[in-house]
């Protein structure tokens, strides 16, 4: 695997799941190794991290991303990460791991993680280059600034959290008929009728959307502009915010296969922000760059129920003795991966 080191194929992916699956640190890592009678130190296990990220992983994750680009909905979200170890900045300034992924209509389920120092619109726009569709984010200004033919989806969930934190925000005594309550129920009834729609086809969804869920949003934004709530109050945050995001929560009106929510994207990046708990930082933007890419891999193989150690293991030990254009063949989705790589769906009816 790598010239001049002891790495093993199996080692190096024993060593990926344990910290990008499982959550373990290379720390704890090096106990355990030491525990078994091995000196395998947390630096040396991260160079074999780095270089094989860079050497064997980034090619199938710049497939993996032209392939994303041509899909035609996706879904967006960015977390911090700290990086001790950033050329000119200090070390407590926050970094960022932005996350893309395909919607629940696509033809191939792909997660993809990137490593950036800022949080600026740059990124996002770069990224996505080439991209012509409908993209789910939440409110943060900067996905404002992508191309003119990406179409932005707004989230519900956000609209619903900031009413819903609005309730909490008052004596439970007075919830039942505050302003806030109100806010929560519209949002509550759109997510009930979504349930509804759960098993129609996108053509049946968008049709029910118009006829049923349209005159609920309706009446909440009409509802929104009359209200009256002090602007720094938790009531007044959520206004605002369902009205300046109006023409993207709309959206979900255009398509029966966009999302009332950005669930898709919170959900697939919460791996990666429960095992930042755990190992804390990352010490070079070069472990960081790594990490986006050994996620990304690890991510989209859970999608396409692959076993992550048999699949990690097994394009590890194929790469090395095939040609670059025969790396497709690795890929997630690819029929040609062999069956010990896929997850037997259980029987087990009990």
């Amino acid at each position: 695997m790598i010239k001049g080191s002891a790495a093993s194929a199996s080692a190096i992916a024993n060593i990926m799941i344990q910290k990008y699956a499982m959550g373990v640190p290379l720390y704890r890592q090096e106990s355990s190794w030491l525990n078994e009678g091995l000196s395998l130190s947390r630096q040396t296990m991260s160079n074999w991290l780095i270089k094989s990220a860079s050497d064997w992983l980034l090619p199938l994750y710049e497939e993996m991303r032209t392939k994303m680009l041509k899909e035609d909905i996706l879904h967006a979200d960015e977390t911090t990460v700290q990086v001790l170890k950033e050329p000119g900045r200090a070390s407590r300034t926050n970094s960022y791991m932005w996350l893309y992924r395909t919607g629940k209509e696509a033809s191939v389920q792909i997660v993809l993680f990137e490593y950036q120092e800022t949080r600026s619109s740059v990124h996002p726009k770069k990224f996505l280059s080439g991209f012509k569709g409908y993209l789910h984010t939440d409110g943060y200004s900067g996905y404002g600034k992508l191309d003119s033919a990406i179409r932005r989806c707004g989230c519900w969930a956000h609209a619903r959290r900031k009413f819903h934190e609005g309730t909490i925000s008052i004596p439970a005594v007075e919830r039942k008929n505050s302003l806030s309550q109100t806010g929560l129920e519209y949002c509550d009834k759109l997510f009930a009728l979504e349930r509804e729609y759960e098993k129609l086809t996108p053509e049946e969804r968008h049709a029910k959307r118009l006829q049923k869920s349209k005159p609920v949003t309706d009446a909440f934004f009409a509802w929104a502009a009359s209200a009256r709530a002090l602007p720094q109050s938790t009531l007044g945050k959520a206004l605002h915010y369902a009205l300046e995001q109006r023409i993207f929560l709309e959206t979900f009106y255009m398509d029966g296969r966009i999302e009332i929510s950005n669930n898709r994207a919170e959900r697939s990046i919460k791996p990666f922000v429960i095992g930042r708990k755990n190992w804390l930082f990352c010490c070079s933007s070069k472990g960081a760059k790594s990490s986006s890419v050994i996620y990304s891999i690890i991510e989209t193989a859970k999608e396409n129920n692959l076993k992550l150690f048999e699949y990690l293991n097994h394009i590890l030990e194929t790469m090395p003795n095939i040609k670059p254009e025969q790396y497709h063949t690795l890929l997630p989705w690819s029929e040609k991966l062999p069956e010990t790589c896929r997850l037997k769906k259980s029987t087990d009816k009990s």
